[in-house]
């Protein structure tokens, strides 16, 4: 289920969330809950005081006619809104993402992908994870966006070859059609997440191959490196292939 459609469990409940948030002062949040006014005043009054927000880089966009830009924007000003304190996180495309090539790893070795041309600074959710917990767990980061990123932008094909040399498989990239990519994504997903994601990468809307230095600044560490990532997960591509 996509943060913001009509999902019936208790993520969109908030009434739901006041035992658990018992006793709790720092809270986690995804984007993208239908209430999320509601689900911060239950926080609020349960004793929640700060919030680290996971968001994305097309918040900055503010384009209410962006599905996905949508339900960031308006997730971070209900939170700004909200009276608790804040800290925003804006990763960038996620490097596990490419565990949606894993039934092509197991077909062959020909990677077909969308928008082959658009290179991402993409990050490693543990990097993400990893800066939320600091956030929460240490002062001084109330107030504060930050830009999230791995160390470098890479083109898909960049991603490919690097599992072909950790997986020592002979890998071949190719780009879909912008009508192939089309009717392969609208096959999983909303038609307006869809537009959402053409906007971005075919438009050039937004732009996720600006490298930022936060993770380093927040950690006092490198953002793990797409290589580190593959090696990490590697017996998920093995066994798919």
């Amino acid at each position: 289920m996509l943060p913001g459609t009509s999902d019936p469990s208790w993520s969109n409940q908030p009434e739901s969330l006041v035992k658990a948030l018992d006793g709790v002062e720092g809270l986690f949040l995804l984007s993208g809950y239908a209430d999320m006014p509601g689900l911060l005043a239950r926080a609020r009054e349960a004793g929640v005081r700060h919030v680290v927000l996971m968001s994305g880089g097309s918040a900055a966009l503010e384009d209410l006619d962006n599905a996905v830009s949508r339900y960031m924007t308006l997730s971070e000003r209900a939170l700004r809104e909200s009276g608790l304190l804040w800290t925003i996180l804006r990763p960038r495309s996620f490097m596990s993402n490419a565990f949606r090539w894993l039934a092509q790893f197991e077909a062959g070795d020909v990677v077909r992908v969308p928008f082959a041309d658009v290179p991402v600074a993409a990050i490693d959710p543990y990097d993400i994870a990893a800066v939320a917990a600091h956030a929460l767990v240490n002062g001084g980061h109330e107030g504060r966006i930050y830009e999230l990123t791995g160390p470098r932008a890479l083109l898909p094909a960049d991603q490919v070859a690097i599992l072909g040399q950790v997986l020592g498989r002979d890998l071949r990239c190719e780009g879909l059609t912008n009508s192939e990519a089309r009717a392969e994504m609208e096959a999983g997903m909303p038609v307006e997440y869809v537009d959402a994601f053409f906007q971005f990468f075919v438009d050039g809307t937004l732009d996720e191959s600006e490298v930022h230095p936060t993770v380093q600044g927040v950690l006092g560490r490198p953002p793990r490196t797409f290589e580190e990532w593959a090696h990490a997960h590697a017996d998920a591509f093995r066994t798919a292939g």
